[in-house]
């Protein structure tokens, strides 16, 4: 199949926000002196990463509270 990230470097996209919405990340792009999309784009990266982050703590306890039902469902 071969690797496609080459193809798929990046990816335009439109963002539909409410006027509320619009308004506040225009104002937050100016207080930090950066441009509506970098704000976006790292808004996105941390709610990604902390998502992640979710997901693997809760699988971790999972792993830990259920090792005994997960070790006899493995072996059925």
């Amino acid at each position: 199949m071969g690797d496609t990230k080459r193809y798929h470097a990046a990816m335009a996209m439109t963002l539909r926000l409410t006027a509320e919405e619009s308004e506040a990340l225009r104002e937050a792009a100016r207080r930090e002196r950066r441009s509506m999309q970098d704000v976006a784009r790292t808004a996105i990266a941390e709610y990604v990463a902390r998502r992640t982050g979710l997901r693997d703590e809760h699988l971790e306890t999972i792993v830990r509270d259920d090792a005994e039902l997960l070790r006899r469902l493995g072996s059925a």
